[in-house]
């Protein structure tokens, strides 16, 4: 790998890209979106019909528990290779994409596509590792999307990482300079997903751009944005795909088990394809997560609340707050001088502790306030309303608390995901 990058673990990359594919049926949104929703994929099927598409080389995870996985991971795996041996793609021998992502709403997110090491990655909470997850990673998730990697001869990305850059030094100023790049794709994307464009990085781009990135993790870097001059630095937050780049660590990670050392640093499997987003991009947003009780004695909970949080009150006041609705106790609910960085978190820790003596109670995890109400609004039901978290308290909460409580937010609508466009060989 290009030593340039070292610092960074933020590497240019052979990148394939169709050349031989109709682009509309190419892309495709990441397999972990519309989950409950089969109607989505089935329409997917029916525009991509029988033209080459990324759709055949990925598992929708609407599938993932299904009868006929295993039938479906074959033909992948054996898509993969006919795609190699007809020659559909080219290859883009060491480099990096900058693309433009316009979103559901008309805003334009910005990007940059090239590859990580994983060595440089842990997802263990408290890690002081450079690329870190953002949530609790739940090992039993790993397995079966293991299964789908493991004897694959592509990768696709839909792992984003976000980079903290309020001065927008690292990206942000390739928009401008698109004119000396190689264009490489420019595309709708299939139900809705908006629009993507991509340039090919020259090399005194890639150059600045490792030494910007660099930059980010410097003692000074540190010191400025967190006041942590002395803390291992954290450079890149997981922002989506979690578990997908935990799968390409634990494929790695099995690789390394039946292959010499002195070999590893040349194993493709080493590295994973990803997308780079500025936490400061003005189309990134982030929305709360609310918590929805279902079979619930609201009386009781407050009564467990205030006991698992001795001060607690009704009402605003300093600390942590979140709105209640339902069962007559509409309000605010405030936890004074809490010990988590986030509400979330101080909301999160009681309602585990709870459901743990109280198996009737489920939880569900809502988007939008008006749903979240309704539902608390119905009998034996009760809703949690939580604060958005500021884009700027991530890193910092990360650094502090080693991962955020699940379900803490979510970054934008499910079209505006990552689109499966490039690939990169990993075996």
């Amino acid at each position: 790998m290009d030593q340039r990058f070292e610092q960074t673990a933020f590497y240019p990359a052979d990148i394939l890209l169709p050349q031989t594919a109709e682009m509309k049926k190419w892309p495709v949104v990441a397999c972990d979106q519309f989950t409950s929703q089969p109607d989505y994929w089935q329409g997917a099927e029916k525009i991509v019909g029988n033209a080459p598409s990324a759709l055949r080389l990925v598992l929708p995870e609407v599938y993932l528990n299904g009868p006929d996985v295993d039938k479906r991971i074959e033909t992948i795996n054996a898509s993969m290779d006919r795609y190699l041996a007809d020659g559909l793609f080219r290859t883009l021998s060491d480099s990096l994409i900058y693309l433009e992502r316009t979103q559901s709403d008309g805003r334009v997110r910005h990007g940059l596509i090239g590859c990580v090491d994983l060595e440089q990655y842990d997802f263990t909470p408290g890690s002081g590792a450079l690329i870190r997850a953002t949530e609790g990673t739940v090992l039993e998730r790993i397995p079966p999307r293991v299964r789908v990697r493991e004897h694959a001869a592509l990768e696709l990305p839909h792992v984003m990482l976000l980079i903290d850059d309020p001065r927008r030094s690292v990206i942000e100023p390739l928009a401008g300079e698109t004119g000396v790049m190689e264009a490489l794709y420019d595309t709708d994307l299939m139900l809705g997903g908006g629009h993507v464009k991509g340039w090919r990085l020259t090399d005194s781009q890639m150059i600045r751009m490792a030494n910007t990135l660099s930059a980010l993790k410097s003692p000074e870097a540190m010191a400025d944005k967190y006041g942590m001059a002395d803390a291992a630095p954290l450079l890149f937050a997981v922002g989506d795909g979690n578990h997908s780049l935990a799968t390409a660590k634990a494929c790695y990670e099995n690789l390394k088990k039946v292959t010499p050392p002195e070999q590893w640093a040349s194993l493709p499997a080493r590295y994973a394809l990803v997308e780079v987003v500025n936490l400061h991009d003005d189309a990134l947003t982030f929305e709360p997560i609310h918590r929805v009780l279902f079979h619930v004695d609201g009386r009781d909970l407050w009564e467990a609340f205030q006991a698992f949080y001795p001060g607690a009150h009704t009402g605003g006041g300093e600390g942590h707050t979140a709105e209640v609705c339902g069962q007559g106790m509409d309000g605010l609910w405030t936890v004074p001088h809490p010990k988590a960085q986030l509400t979330v978190g101080t909301l999160q820790a009681f309602l585990d502790a709870y459901c743990r003596d109280h198996p009737e109670v489920q939880v569900d995890y809502i988007h939008g306030d008006d749903v979240a109400r309704k539902l608390g609004g119905r009998p034996g039901n009760l809703s949690f309303l939580l604060p958005l978290m500021g884009k700027e308290q991530l890193f910092p909460t990360v650094m502090a608390d080693g991962v955020l409580p699940r379900k803490t937010f979510s970054m934008g609508e499910a079209r505006d995901k990552r689109y499966y466009l490039e690939a990169r060989r990993i075996r």
